[in-house]
């Protein structure tokens, strides 16, 4: 079965395990990504992503081209959008890195994350018995090789996720519902 990686236009193989880590790490071979290649493999307008660097919550790219944490926190953004405002996706990301457009203080890398959270999303996805109790459990999972930089920090990541997770899952729930109410009102 196919699936899209959240918050991406990119096809993976469900049964791929580490898919994001797998697929996302070569395109970086070349020194990162221009403006035109991430508004493809994103799905945004170009000035959507230049409107977020502006504002601070990604860092501005050097010499035009995007990291893959750049990369990174544009697709969960992306992902998060709708379902949460702009001002709480940045809460969020602020709670788990601080300063948004300062890697230096980072607790855990974008990309890291992003992968983490594709992990447990990728599992969510395949496992419809877990509830939000067993998805605190996969996030734990997810995490058990991040080294926390100090006491907590795990933690402080495992609930990052899981509301990243739940906040996502609330963007897929209404999209079923709008599809739904579509076909029936037609």
């Amino acid at each position: 079965m196919i699936r899209l990686l959240p918050g991406t236009t990119i096809e993976v193989d469900s049964s791929r395990e580490n898919a994001a880590e797998q697929l996302l790490s070569p395109l970086f071979l070349a020194g990162g990504l221009t403006l035109s290649q991430v508004a493809q493999l994103t799905g945004l307008e170009p000035y959507i992503i230049q409107n977020w660097v502006k504002r601070g919550f990604v860092s501005p790219p050097l010499s035009k081209r995007y990291s893959k944490k750049q990369f990174c926190r544009i697709v969960m953004i992306n992902l998060l959008k709708d379902s949460l405002r702009i001002e709480k996706i940045c809460s969020l990301l602020s709670y788990l890195n601080g300063v948004l457009d300062d890697e230096t203080d980072d607790i855990i890398d974008d990309f890291r994350l992003y992968c983490c959270f594709d992990q447990v999303a990728a599992r969510m996805e395949a496992e419809s018995q877990g509830g939000r109790d067993q998805w605190k459990n996969w996030c734990a999972e997810a995490l058990q090789s991040y080294e926390a930089p100090f006491p907590g920090a795990r933690e402080r990541v495992a609930q990052g996720l899981w509301v990243m997770l739940t906040a996502h899952t609330a963007a897929r729930l209404r999209s079923e519902a709008e599809l739904k109410l579509k076909e029936m009102t037609e």
